[in-house]
């Protein structure tokens, strides 16, 4: 009998020295990117003690149930101290539940909720970070989640660019006299509570993406407002979290080390006598490194037209950046441009919270690649009194409400001339607009469209994709 208890005793003891604890792997909240397959690998890893070649084994919930085909099976094992689990060709989706246990160990370690999808970067200055007022804001999603600036996969809601937090040093505030520094605390809690500013794109495209396709978005906020072409260069990159560049990448592997694209929204910084001229280069340079730095060659990168601004400085360096932008997208495969040129402000310069849907859903048209990307001129011939500007990439027809506004014209020093008294889509031609005008044309005239910082423009197509700004376009 004694024997009987020393032997349970030691058995107990034996039992209660093994244990196993989750370090690592998926975290709560987070967004795996899926393959081409539609699939993704979800991965746990922890310490273990006394358990060295046991089987670990895993299984996959979704609402409470066994996600077919994922009952427990053997997904790893145990080491001296240490375990792995891996459950591979997890379809898109979610939420889910991964579970692992180790033979002979009581307990069940779990981590919740994860997704299988899309993982976007949001990168640009401050009409990507958002700076919409915190009103009338999307609902959260259950399919949409957010690796936040504090490193942290939280849901998604607004604002999604939290800088005060941030883990890289560069958006940290500096007061006068004071190093740089995070926000933490009641100056943390107080910021966050008194914010009226930050709404943007990212939130509506991910959750237009997840209303047309079902498959679960991932975001990473790494935009900051006010930012140049310059402060985003990718020679800066070994500087780490104190560039720009550096802390996309660094997040960029943090988050998990493959996404599904590239939201991009700048230029507004550039649009100066010094930078306008240099833009091109900088911005072409800088998909090149992004696709060369997060090793997927061709990388979709969508970008947004710098648009509006109620301000009348330097308006030749906005167009300059404006018509580079244009010009870019024909370089690249998997790169689009869309504009916010037509959409409301909710101050001079930062798109309204309730346009960003609206910008959303071109961004969404671009990622989708169902559609053409909208207008785009090709040509402008002149037949008498009228001047045909042609355009190509047109979903359906080309159309607009109310009277259509936004072509000028001008001459060899660039000075617009009021001349057109007209401005209509050609009768039965869908993508040719026709623009009359009285008098004669100047020597050198060109075809602009959206000249200004501030002009009214309302030339879409039937897919509701915007012609861009564009010009100076030669009339033939």
């Amino acid at each position: 009998m004694r024997l009987v208890s020393i032997l349970l005793l030691t058995f107990a003891a034996l039992a209660s020295a093994q244990t196993f604890e989750v370090t690592g792997g998926v975290l709560p909240y987070q967004v795996v990117q899926r393959d081409a397959a539609n699939r993704g690998v979800l991965r746990m890893e922890g310490t273990s003690k006394q358990l060295a070649g046991r089987p670990v084994e895993a299984r996959l919930l979704k609402a409470g149930l066994v996600v077919n085909g994922f009952d427990w099976r053997q997904a790893g094992s145990a080491g001296a101290d240490s375990w792995k689990a891996e459950l591979t060709r997890v379809p898109a989706g979610g939420p889910y539940r991964m579970e692992v246990r180790i033979t002979g160990v009581e307990g069940i370690r779990a981590v919740e909720p994860l997704l299988v999808g899309d993982l976007w970067m949001l990168a640009g200055q401050s009409n990507m970070q958002g700076v919409g007022d915190l009103k009338d804001l999307p609902l959260p999603s259950a399919l949409v989640y957010s690796f936040n600036m504090a490193d942290q996969w939280v849901p998604a809601e607004e604002p999604l660019h939290r800088l005060e937090d941030a883990v890289d040093s560069f958006h940290w505030r500096r007061n006068p006299g004071e190093p740089k520094a995070p926000l933490r605390g009641a100056d943390l809690h107080k910021a966050i509570a008194t914010r009226t500013k930050g709404a943007g794109v990212g939130l509506p495209f991910a959750l237009e993406m997840v209303r047309r396709t079902g498959v679960p978005i991932g975001l990473i906020p790494s935009a900051h407002g006010g930012t140049s072409m310059d402060q985003w260069s990718p020679s800066l990159k070994g500087e780490g979290g104190a560039s720009l560049y550096g802390g996309m990448l660094r997040r960029f592997h943090a988050a998990g080390g493959r996404i599904a694209g590239v939201l991009w929204y700048q230029g507004e910084s550039d649009a100066n006598p010094k930078a306008a001229p240099v833009f091109a280069a900088k911005f072409q340079s800088l998909i090149e490194a992004i696709r060369v730095d997060f090793q997927q060659p061709d990388l979709p990168f969508y970008y947004v037209q710098i648009g509006r601004h109620v301000n009348d400085a330097n308006i030749d360096e906005w167009h300059v950046v404006q018509d580079a932008q244009r010009r870019i997208e024909s370089l690249f495969r998997n790169v689009g441009m869309t504009t916010a040129i037509d959409l409301e402000l909710d101050d001079g310069i930062h798109v309204g919270t309730d346009a960003f849907p609206a910008l959303a859903a071109r961004l969404a048209n671009l990622a989708e690649g169902k559609l053409q990307r909208g207008p785009r001129p090709v040509r402008a011939r002149l037949e008498g009194s009228r001047i045909l500007v042609e355009f190509t990439s047109v979903n359906g027809r080309l159309r607009h409400q109310g009277r259509l506004n936004g072509f000028t014209v001008h001459d060899a020093e660039g000075k617009s001339v009021p001349l057109f008294f007209r401005q209509r889509v050609l009768a039965g031609s869908p993508d040719t607009v026709e623009l009359l005008f009285g008098g004669k044309l100047p020597p050198g005239a060109t075809v602009h469209y959206g000249y200004g910082k501030d002009p009214y423009v309302n030339l879409v197509d039937e897919a509701n994709m915007p012609c861009p700004v564009f010009g100076p376009l030669k009339i033939d």
